[in-house]
């Protein structure tokens, strides 16, 4: 008789502060989320590219900074396009089939 309690099996990364069950899935919500987040800082970014211009108290400011020291456009499209490879790469890997390690 086996009286010992069947403990799952664990995988660890990053020397143990991640933990988890082995032929674990990535749990649904999280799956909605990764894309959800992704076209938020899309969103953000080309909203607020050149600051908050239209903000009724601090938009004149931002606006007088930008005048000074020029837009960042060329560099803000760059980020945009490394945001979109990120979340290329990112969601091939949530919705891609999974291999699990042995």
């Amino acid at each position: 008789m086996n009286t010992e309690p069947n403990k799952p099996e664990l995988k660890e990364y990053s020397d143990g502060w991640i933990t988890e069950r082995k032929d674990s899935e990535i749990p649904g919500f999280l799956k909605l989320a990764y894309p959800i987040i992704i076209l938020a800082m899309v969103v953000y970014l080309f909203l607020f590219m050149n600051g908050e211009v239209n903000h009724s108290t601090r938009g004149i400011f931002v606006q007088q900074l930008n005048a000074v020291t020029g837009s960042a456009n060329t560099f803000m499209y760059i980020v945009g396009a490394m945001i979109v490879v990120y979340a290329v790469i990112l969601l091939a890997f949530v919705f891609g089939k999974q291999k699990h390690e042995e």
